[in-house]
């Protein structure tokens, strides 16, 4: 296979499934494909959440005290 060449979706997955169950067997390669990823959270988001929950005086109190 030359590098600029993908390989068949098909194959891939069951080459990868190979892998998995040769190196982890089928017990721990089951357990990894059921782990559920957390979806991650657009930083904007993420951002305006944490925002809701804070106190500005508080946060600025917090920053611009001297040490």
């Amino acid at each position: 296979m030359k590098p600029s060449e993908f390989i068949d979706e098909n194959e891939l997955y069951r080459k990868a499934m190979l892998l998995l169950y040769e190196n982890l067997g089928p017990v721990e390669a089951s357990r990894f494909l059921s782990v559920v990823k957390s979806k991650r959270l657009d930083s904007v988001k993420r951002h305006r959440q944490w925002q809701e929950g804070l106190d500005k005086d508080l946060f600025f109190k917090e920053i611009l005290q001297e040490k």
